[in-house]
C-alpha cells in the first residue's frame, strides 16, 4: 500500500488520527464519521486501524499491533472490522465511488 492508497489511521500508541491531505476535499461530515470509527475501533481494541484503497479501489482495512502489546484483542479485532463494514457499509461504497470517481480518472492515472 503507498502513501496515496491511504485514507486515513488512527492509533492506540500515538492516540493520533490522520487523515490523508489527498482527501481533504471530503465533505466534514464524512471526516468525523471516519475519525470517530477509527478512534473508536483504536479504543476498545488497540494497536492501529488503516482504512486504505486497494488496487481496484475498493475500501479496505488494515489492522496492526506492536509485538509486546499485551492488550491488544486480536480475536476482537476481527469481529470489529467485520462489525465496521456492515455498519459502514454505505460509507465505505460512497468513498469507493468517490475514490473511482476523482482520483482514478484522474489523467495520468
Amino acid at each position: 500500500m503507498t502513501e496515496e492508497q491511504i485514507l486515513c489511521s488512527a492509533s492506540k500508541y500515538t492516540e493520533k488520527f490522520y487523515l490523508n491531505p489527498r482527501y481533504s476535499n471530503l465533505p466534514q461530515k464524512i471526516k468525523d464519521e471516519l475519525k470517530i470509527a477509527c478512534v473508536i475501533f483504536t479504543e476498545e481494541i488497540g494497536g492501529v486501524i488503516t482504512l486504505y484503497y486497494d488496487d481496484e479501489g475498493g475500501l479496505a482495512i488494515a489492522t496492526d499491533y506492536e509485538e509486546n502489546d499485551f492488550l491488544y484483542d486480536e480475536i476482537g479485532s476481527g469481529l470489529k472490522v467485520n462489525q465496521m463494514r456492515n455498519d459502514k457499509r454505505e460509507l465505505f461504497e460512497q468513498l469507493e465511488e468517490y475514490y473511482e470517481l476523482l482520483i482514478m480518472m484522474r489523467p495520468g492515472n
